[in-house]
């Protein structure tokens, strides 16, 4: 596409008003043409249709919304719960039995069981006429789809609005709550685009919510499925993340933890744009060692991000103060962040936005997902985890951003430990933190297991923590068995030199 027709295409394009709907289609939909966004009752489609009008009305354009399921009181009632005023909206009513335009104010006429639909539609287009808006939005088409009474007068009747409107320069929005049986294909036909929103309740936790651009005419646009949420002050979309649209030049080097012992056992440190997998049981201390980078990075002038899943800010801080390690919240360079996360409230596509925003907006170079399982408690569907996960490392690689991940295994000593996903073949490194028993007393081992970007030591340390941090040993080279939890001490006579 030359540079003159990217110009034209983005002066032809109608914004959304909704944070991150434009991002799907790519500068938002193309003006004067018709769209259908459908859903079940719930799912977010009169807020969507306010937002794009009061977006047009920033804009300065014209805009008209033409309801006839809900009152004009219940549309201000449902503007004002998210702070927003109507001013600038012509709205046309027709659930009263007012029949002319009251001045500059409302078209109102009788209940659509009352009419026959071409004296609804005639009025419809008698209004449009006459207030010659941009914007358009009919609410809803199932009082039409009643009073057509077949499909084949409903259909022609639609492409009777298409025309017209498309003729008069609007973009339109029409909207469906799915009330007929199955997929509505003959409205889908005609519309020039289609925006699919979808509720869904879990089993615990809020309502999960996404939608989907089902047909785009003339455009391209992201496809799959886009989490969003409708808080007050209207919907946010999270656009799915693709990985290969982002990348960032970084300089290659080590990021160092701070302990010395540490950084040898993984080859000098953690490699710069890489990700690192910490697995071990409860207590064992991956969390320890992941907020030790954050902070160490902050240290040297850095930004770090925590993201909780399992621990609460407070009780994250008390016990990294117990340990000597102080965190220096903040969003600046040389500060770590805690973010606290609710994986009953938090769906994949906002927690994957929250990682975005805090590399693109804060610049974070070390990002913290603590846990793994807390993150897989987020997903709807488990299946999904691994490649929502590989698709958010790709991302924090191609900018460089060093990622560390905490997932606490199932089980406490010996062999039969297990992790509630295998994700390990997405990490660069992987280190392995166990428990053995010696001499009376339980004690925790460190070893690194896998390091793609580049040597590690292949021994096993004994891992401790005290008011002054943490602390490795040397090489544990006089036991075998460690990994299993009950290791054996090793005759010096008899050990076999590899």
């Amino acid at each position: 596409m030359t540079s003159e027709s990217s110009t034209l295409s983005h002066r032809n394009r109608s914004a959304s008003g909704v944070p991150g709907l434009d991002n799907i289609w790519h500068g938002g939909v193309i003006s004067h043409r018709l769209y259908l966004v459908d859903g079940d009752p719930g799912a977010g489609k009169t807020t969507l249709s306010l937002q794009y009008l009061l977006e047009g009305v920033r804009a300065g354009e014209r805009c008209l919304y033409i309801t006839l399921s809900e009152t004009k009181d219940e549309l201000l009632a449902g503007a004002r719960s998210h702070g927003w005023s109507l001013d600038g909206i012509e709205i046309m009513e027709l659930t009263s039995n007012q029949e002319d335009l009251d001045g500059e104010g409302q078209i109102t006429m009788y209940y659509p069981s009352e009419v026959e639909l071409n004296e609804t539609t005639k009025k419809v287009l008698d209004v449009v006429a006459k207030l010659n808006p941009s914007r358009v939005v009919f609410d809803s088409l199932s009082e039409m789809r009643l009073l057509a009474q077949s499909s084949l007068r409903y259909r022609r009747q639609i492409l009777a609005l298409k025309q017209f409107f498309i003729g008069r320069h609007c973009t339109v929005i029409l909207l469906d709550d799915r009330t007929s049986e199955g997929s509505d294909l003959h409205l889908q036909s005609i519309a020039h685009g289609v925006i699919s929103l979808e509720q869904m309740a879990p089993v615990y936790g809020a309502a999960r919510r996404r939608l989907r651009v089902m047909k785009s005419r003339g455009t391209d646009f992201r496809g799959g499925y886009h989490d969003f949420t409708i808080t007050c002050g209207g919907i946010e979309v999270f656009p799915r993340l693709v990985a290969s649209e982002h990348s960032e030049p970084f300089d290659r080097g080590h990021i160092k933890s701070g302990v010395t012992a540490l950084d040898v056992l993984l080859g000098g440190g953690l490699d710069r744009g890489t990700s690192t997998l910490l697995m071990g049981p409860a207590g064992s201390g991956k969390s320890t060692i992941a907020v030790q980078y954050a902070v160490s990075a902050a240290d040297r002038g850095d930004h770090s991000v925590i993201f909780a899943f399992d621990e609460s800010k407070a009780t994250l801080e008390a016990r990294t103060r117990g340990l000597g390690i102080t965190i220096k919240e903040g969003s600046a360079a040389g500060q770590v962040r805690i973010q606290q996360i609710d994986p009953a409230e938090l769906s994949p596509g906002e927690f994957a936005h929250r990682v975005q925003d805090a590399v693109e907006r804060f610049h974070a170079r070390v990002i913290v997902i603590d846990s793994l399982n807390g993150y897989m408690n987020a997903m709807p569907d488990e299946q999904y985890l691994t490649a929502q996960l590989h698709e958010l490392l790709t991302y924090l690689g191609r900018h460089g951003v060093t990622t560390l991940m905490v997932v606490a295994q199932h089980g406490m000593l010996g062999t039969n430990m297990s992790s509630p996903v295998d994700t390990s073949y997405l990490a660069d490194s992987v280190v392995l933190l166990r428990y053995f028993e010696y001499a009376g007393k339980v004690k925790k081992a460190i070893s690194v297991v896998k390091k793609r970007s580049g040597a590690h030591e292949a021994s096993i340390r004994e891992l401790r923590f005290d008011e002054r941090g943490i602390h490795l040993s040397e090489p544990l080279q006089e036991f075998r068995g460690i990994l299993t939890g009950v290791p054996v001490q090793i005759d010096p006579s008899n050990r076999n030199e590899c």
